[in-house]
């Protein structure tokens, strides 16, 4: 699919391109043409500037021409005829005209029903003008202005095709570069597919084996297979668990969880959440440690904040290791209220640092399987700081522990 994609993003770019260059094209020959074809219109009027039977200025260099008579650089000539259409005179410039051509010329001239244009046969632009006497017919060669056409558009097509080869390898490393966090995002899509699928399959596989049990066994009293019931059950509430906090997920990626945001008392809500885990602590050998101020308040929604601090304390109980200490602080620092929650044990490495927040990302699959987690914690943890404008990072190294810290603003 990326391939298809990359190849996608460079043909479409390829196009936008030829589309452009051709535009480009097209407005520069035109230009070019319409601008020699003025410049040969005003040449043609200053030749039959020049008096019957006279003779055009030549250029001399170092000299003023004489203002009465026209300069005439282009291969042009110029044909009197009398009313019948007989040619009474010609004066030719820059150029060797025979007589048949002449002819020819003055012939088609004369049946034109423009008195400008161009005589394609004959490569020739004509001017001509009636007067009394009869008509005076100028014609020019249109030779140069050709070769000047034709070398403009072979030179443009050169520029336009090293053009495009280079903005195709231009496009090819865009594609990559543009491309890498689709790519990225695909990977982890794949990934967190396959991770809910097992983590969704495991509970169901004891469901059905413990509900085959007590089919296999109709005779027997409910009591008597109470065992297999609650054990039932217990899959039933961590799979429920599970698709809940995928469903808050895919409502956060969508911005559709509704947040109801009110003045809320941190400090208190801290407290209220250590309480609980105070058991928790005791069962694990963990001693907490808290370092509470009192009164902080931010703009948020309570419930949602009390989760966040849930999901902290949680990580930080299960993994302080046994006889290790968490420490929970909550202060204002930089005008922003900031909840630190440090525990000791087993430390992040940097490359899982980086990952930490990820879903379903593991450091230790094993040791995270006997913690009774699914790696969506953090994730949730991570939207719900979101959320509410504020910020989440970890620290860890050996000396000092993991520190899992969360800034938010402070209420006014």
């Amino acid at each position: 699919m990326i391939q298809k994609l990359r190849r996608k993003f460079v043909l479409i770019n390829m196009l936008l391109v030829m589309a452009v260059l051709l535009i480009v094209f097209i407005v520069l020959c035109t230009t070019t043409y319409q601008r020699s074809a003025n410049q040969s219109h005003e040449t043609l009027v200053r030749a039959l500037q020049v008096p019957d039977g006279g003779f055009f200025q030549k250029p001399q260099i170092g000299q003023k021409h004489e203002n009465d008579r026209p300069i005439v650089m282009e291969p042009v000539f110029v044909a009197v005829l009398d009313e019948q259409g007989n040619i009474l005179s010609s004066e030719q410039e820059n150029v060797s005209v025979s007589d048949e051509v002449l002819n020819q010329a003055v012939q088609k001239a004369l049946q034109a029903t423009s008195d400008e244009g161009v005589l394609r046969s004959l490569n020739l632009r004509y001017l001509r003008q009636q007067n009394a006497q009869g008509y005076k017919i100028a014609f020019l060669d249109r030779s140069q202005e050709m070769r000047s056409m034709q070398s403009l558009v072979i030179t443009s097509a050169l520029v336009g095709l090293g053009g495009l080869v280079a903005f195709f390898f231009v496009s090819l490393f865009l594609s990559y570069w543009a491309l890498r966090p689709v790519e990225r995002s695909w990977s982890q899509q794949r990934q967190f597919v396959a991770d809910a699928s097992h983590e969704l399959k495991t509970p169901l596989t004891v469901i059905l084996a413990n509900t085959g049990i007590v089919l296999s066994h109709k005779e027997q009293s409910v009591s008597s297979q109470e065992k297999w019931l609650v054990g039932t059950r217990e899959e039933g509430l961590r799979m429920k668990k599970l698709i809940d906090d995928l469903l808050y997920l895919a409502k956060s990626d969508a911005q559709k969880q509704p947040l109801v945001k009110s003045r809320v008392n941190l400090s208190d809500v801290v407290w209220s959440c250590l309480l609980p885990f105070e058991s928790v602590a005791y069962e694990n050998k963990v001693q907490i440690n808290a370092d509470i101020a009192p009164e902080k308040y931010t703009m948020g929604d309570e419930s949602k904040l009390r989760e966040l601090t849930v999901i902290l304390l949680d990580n930080a109980c299960k993994y302080a290791g046994e006889n290790g200490v968490v420490t929970v602080e909550l202060a204002v620092k930089n005008e922003k209220i900031q909840l630190s929650v440090h525990n000791t044990g087993e430390t992040i490495s940097p490359k899982d640092l980086q990952h930490i927040f990820e879903r379903f990302y593991r450091c230790d699959q094993a040791r995270v399987h006997a913690a009774g987690g699914y790696g969506l914690g953090l994730s949730i943890a991570q939207s719900i700081v979101q959320s509410h404008q504020g910020k989440i990072w970890a620290k860890s190294d050996a000396a000092n522990g993991t520190t899992f810290t969360v800034q938010l603003p402070c209420a006014k």
